[in-house]
């Protein structure tokens, strides 16, 4: 045996080259579709556009995947792998290098302010213009002809849809990296060291989603155009909410990562290696004798079209057939509804929420989400084969993780922080009765004599501790400063008895939401770990569940179900129901309705947490009907399986085909022999 280890072992580094720069492939994916989703409130302020359009984004990946799987499915093995691998990392990085493309000539990011600056001067013009809406003085409507004229001057087409295609090109670049990647494995290698391939390659993958969120974490933190204007000037922080990070320069990093992954695939072999160059004869036959490699299938060997057409149809019915199959099916659509919608606004959550900046949300999300997700995995998969479970005890295991995961979650209904205190928004100026905003309610007696936008989102922290919208509306006459540290005085409405003042930005969160996140962070943590752990017995019960030769048909139809069902409608539908929580939308530059200043705190948490909640209150229900199924299943297959071993008159063989098939040594494909696989 050491000398067929030796033997193995010659050919086993062109392999390991392989798998290495698989890693970095699946690194770079990752790592690219995690910014992608953290630079999601960037994207919505820099582009003026609603959460239901940053969703369409989002799930446009899934449509450019959806595009070409099946024909890279079918082709790619037929042709160079690595080469096939080596194109899509280079469409990949080209569409994530779209995706930056506009700020190159989109221009410079203008926030909406009420405020003009005077170039030299530390006193400003009054935030308060005396006198009614339609008394402009003859600089507003120099102003506002300059706005026009810029507007005229705009592309009809929006700049978005530069980032929309090029999240369609990740995804068709995407395409051909995993099923290519492992079958490429799995084809030139033992099945022990492909199984320590593949889950070297998985490792790296959960890797990839870390940096991507320390990566959008970093980037939040540096202004948009940075290098461009000088930051003294900038009269907002990280925290508000007209912020817009350097969201482009994440999407160039990861851009060419991506490229650089790419080079190693051009100068791998279309095949490798099977078996040793320099062994005997009686040890190159043992090799290809040995039930490791059975199932092992030559890179050029296929089936006609036509054959394969004419047998799809029957056994796609054959799958869809099986009950078992059909309700897993169900259940795991319906359950990532619920995942991929809250993964996609987990970060908008915590910054709107609990009134924290992007670059933070990222950051926890980074560094304490994903991490305690991998860990659940692999604890997960650990657990499994220390307990030794079988079909019924992967399933058991999985709704009870995911049970404990869901009763849990309900406590963050409870964890929750109290609107902000806005003027005409979310209070009115008496600080006594709350209100819902809307265009009449920000103006009241002790700003009626300023002529005032209602339109305008530039909000100031009175001296008694409530935001209002912006200085004009808060009747400050005066102001002196500039940048962050400009202050506005004789404001009317700030009611403080010898204090008149306020400052730009909004009023700090007060202490319930500092007492609050914590207790936030520490139960997201359980839960992800908690929901994580019953993930791998979930797929193993798919894989289990079927006949040998419908297992790769059930898990391509699988990843075509929840991608079309869940990964494109899941953020389209969830930031729609979180954009009817919005109390105050910003305004475009050429006018309409642009992103969210701020959402209604309640409203929101109980639309984002009850329709996660809801979607997983279905699935289970659409389990119980599953284990009756399950249960029936196992039992009728294992009358089969003893009826079988009578017949054939031998009560050995049987039970050692099972041991057999359980360590994956018999590739056969009984049908009671498969049902009575122990995990």
């Amino acid at each position: 045996m050491s000398s067929f280890n030796r033997c193995l072992s010659r050919w086993c580094p062109e392999n390991n080259m392989f798998v290495v720069a698989l890693s970095f492939a699946y690194f770079a994916k990752a790592l690219s579709g995690s910014y992608m989703k953290s630079t999601i409130t960037q994207l919505e302020r820099r582009f003026d556009i609603p959460s239901y359009l940053i969703g369409v984004i989002d799930g446009s990946f899934e449509i450019g995947n959806l595009l070409v799987i099946a024909f890279v499915s079918y082709f790619g093995a037929k042709l160079h792998r690595p080469k096939i691998i080596a194109l899509g990392c280079v469409i990949m990085s080209i569409g994530t290098f779209i995706i930056a493309l506009p700020h190159f000539i989109i221009g410079s990011y203008k926030f909406e302010t009420s405020v003009r600056w005077v170039v030299n001067s530390t006193l400003n013009p009054s935030p308060c213009q005396v006198g009614s809406p339609t008394n402009l003085t003859q600089d507003d409507v120099q102003l506002h002809s300059s706005l026009s004229l810029g507007c005229e001057g705009e592309s009809n087409l929006s700049l978005w849809i530069y980032v929309l295609l090029g999240n369609v090109l990740r995804g068709i670049g995407e395409t051909p990296v995993q099923p290519l990647g492992i079958s490429y494995i799995d084809d030139f290698a033992t099945e022990e060291n492909a199984a320590l391939y593949v889950g070297c390659v998985q490792t790296i993958s959960v890797v990839g989603p870390v940096f991507g969120y320390l990566l959008g974490s970093l980037c939040a933190r540096i202004y948009v155009d940075i290098g461009f204007v000088k930051m003294e000037t900038i009269t907002i922080t990280p925290a508000d909410a007209r912020w817009v990070g350097a969201w482009w320069l994440g999407y160039l990093i990861a851009g060419v990562i991506t490229l650089l992954c790419a080079i190693p695939f051009w100068f791998l072999p279309r095949s490798l290696p099977r078996g040793p160059e320099k062994c005997t004869p009686e040890q190159t036959s043992f090799i290809k004798g040995s039930p490791l490699l059975k199932h092992k299938y030559p890179a050029d060997e296929h089936t006609s079209f036509i054959e394969m057409a004419k047998d799809f149809i029957p056994t796609l019915r054959t799958l869809l057939g099986h009950p078992v199959y059909l309700i897993y099916l169900c259940v795991t659509i319906i359950q990532l509804n619920s995942l991929i919608g809250m993964v996609t606004y987990k970060p908008k959550y915590i910054e709107q929420h609990f009134r924290q900046s992007a670059a933070k949300a990222n950051f926890l999300m980074g560094v304490i989400n994903i991490p305690a997700v991998a860990l659940g995995m692999f604890s997960g998969g650990l657990l499994m084969k220390r307990l030794k479970l079988n079909i019924m005890g992967a399933a058991r295991f999985a709704f009870g993780t995911s049970l404990i995961g869901y009763i849990l979650s309900l406590f963050f209904f409870a964890v929750s922080c109290e609107n902000a205190k806005v003027a005409g928004v979310t209070l009115s100026y008496n600080s006594i009765d709350t209100i819902s905003f809307d265009k009449h309610s920000v103006f009241t007696a002790c700003n009626s004599y300023c002529s005032c936008s209602a339109s305008d989102w530039d909000p100031v922290c009175g001296e008694n501790g409530i935001t209002y919208v912006s200085p004009c509306l808060a009747g400050c006459t005066s102001s002196v400063g500039s940048g962050k540290n400009t202050v506005f005085s004789n404001c009317s409405c700030v009611g403080v008895a010898g204090n008149l003042t306020a400052r730009t930005g909004q009023c700090p969160h007060r202490d319930d939401c500092d007492r609050m996140f914590p207790y936030f962070l520490a139960l997201a943590v359980i839960t992800s770990f908690i929901i994580s752990l019953g993930g791998t017995p979930g797929y193993m019960l798919l894989i289990r569940c079927i006949k040998p030769q419908l297992k790769s048909l059930a898990l391509g139809f699988h990843a075509l179900a929840t991608r079309t069902l869940a990964g494109i409608p899941a953020p389209i539908y969830f930031g729609a129901i979180i954009d009817t929580t919005c109390l105050k939308w910003g305004q475009k530059r050429c006018g309409g309705i642009g992103a969210c200043r701020i959402y209604n705190t309640t409203s929101y948490r109980i639309a984002y947490l009850g329709l996660t909640m809801s979607l997983r209150t279905i699935s289970f229900i659409i389990c119980i009907p599953g284990f009756i199924l399950l249960s029936r299943q196992l039992r009728e297959e294992e009358r089969n399986a003893i009826h079988s071993a009578l017949a054939n008159g031998g009560g050995g063989t049987e039970p050692e085909a099972l041991r057999k098939e359980e360590f994956g040594i018999s590739s056969s494909s009984d049908n009671s022999t498969d049902r009575e696989t122990r995990l």
